[in-house]
């Protein structure tokens, strides 16, 4: 299918370059060109894109600015970001906005109309550059796995001591908790003693009531 190019850049001599360049690719039309984000958004309504173009620090209305808008306004048209910076800020801040590609604009022309095709199916495309730090931005996010929350204890309870701890909370006697758990009753009762512990309580009705307080019942 041919793909149809908005071509969003404050240069002007950056987007004819442009323009002539996807004009020899078979696939490629482009069908329109704007200076600013605010003239990006009225020319996308007009000529309703496939994918827009998008250059980041332009006048009037932003790359970002506009991304976003374009986001809400038509969803079904795909941004790529195409700039000459790469820095945490910009990257992290047009795929919020809703960018499905981030490119540089040394960029070789064959994966440029490559991206087009891409994120015209539906795909992201990023520079290596960029996926590297998305990637690392990714690995510093929380375990989903872990727990939700932390326990704010100082030495943690086990997932047994929980489970006794959670029983314990209902009124059950370490023989009551035994059978539930399958386990022996001194067992049980070396748990208990050390949830009692953990939590810094005397009794068993102030673990509980500690317990409900810490939120870990």
């Amino acid at each position: 299918m041919t793909v149809r190019v908005l071509l969003v850049d404050d240069q002007a001599l950056f987007r004819e370059a442009l323009a002539t360049l996807l004009a020899v690719h078979e696939g490629v039309e482009v069908v329109g060109e704007a200076g600013d984000g605010d003239e990006a958004l009225r020319k996308a309504a007009e000529l309703v894109p496939d994918v827009v173009l998008m250059d980041l620090r332009m006048p009037v209305l932003d790359g970002i600015g506009a991304t976003r808008r374009l986001r809400v306004e038509q969803p079904e048209v795909r941004v790529i970001a195409l700039t000459t910076f790469d820095d945490d800020q910009d990257v992290f801040a047009a795929l919020r906005a809703g960018a499905v590609g981030y490119l540089l604009k040394d960029v070789s022309s064959a994966r440029l109309v490559e991206a087009v095709h891409a994120a015209a199916r539906g795909e992201s495309v990023l520079q290596p550059s960029v996926a590297a730090k998305v990637v690392a931005r990714f690995a510093q996010l929380p375990d989903t796995d872990a727990e939700a929350r932390p326990q704010p204890l100082v030495v943690p309870l086990s997932d047994r001591e929980l489970g006794v701890l959670r029983l314990l909370a209902d009124g059950r006697s370490n023989r009551e908790i035994a059978a539930e758990l399958f386990l022996a009753e001194g067992t049980v009762k070396n748990h208990v003693t050390n949830v009692l512990a953990k939590l810094g309580a005397r009794d068993r009705t102030q673990a509980a009531l500690r317990a409900r307080a810490l939120g870990l019942l």
